[in-house]
């Protein structure tokens, strides 16, 4: 089983490492017109204004590098890997709700999207490995 959940650190801290530095860059990207797609344009956002850049890399940028590196070191210390587990989980399950609420008020879109559908994947695994992390031990 441990093996499982420093592969599920693995996966979540290099992709909230790389939405992290993809975030963090997307102006610089946007200036050199870079093949690598926009941060902004793929979930959705437009900056209407400078400190909105800043808002982009402190927000989506600095909160995903930090929990990619929370991750990535969990792998290796079993009590910030267990917090992040538990980080983690909370936040795409907040997330994820948060996106079901929105679709019920007046004009707003489904929230059935690939984005929701990675939360509720993260939802379910961190509460699986939380769980199984839980049980009490058995002389059996």
């Amino acid at each position: 089983m441990i093996w499982l959940i420093r592969l599920y650190l693995l996966f979540m801290g290099v992709t909230y490492l790389l939405i992290g530095i993809w975030a963090t860059l997307d102006p610089i990207l946007l200036a050199n017109a870079s093949a690598i797609p926009s941060f902004q344009e793929a979930v959705g956002l437009k900056v209407s204004s400078d400190i909105g850049y800043s808002e982009i890399a402190g927000i989506y940028g600095g909160l995903n590098l930090g929990i990619g590196m929370m991750c990535l070191i969990g792998i290796f210390k079993e009590n910030i890997g267990l917090f992040g587990i538990k980080f983690i989980t909370l936040l795409t399950g907040s997330i994820a709700f948060g996106r079901v609420i929105s679709s019920y008020l007046p004009g707003m879109p489904t929230f059935y999207n690939s984005f929701f559908i990675f939360e509720v994947c993260a939802v379910i695994i961190g509460i699986s490995f939380l769980m199984t992390l839980n049980k009490p031990k058995s002389n059996y």
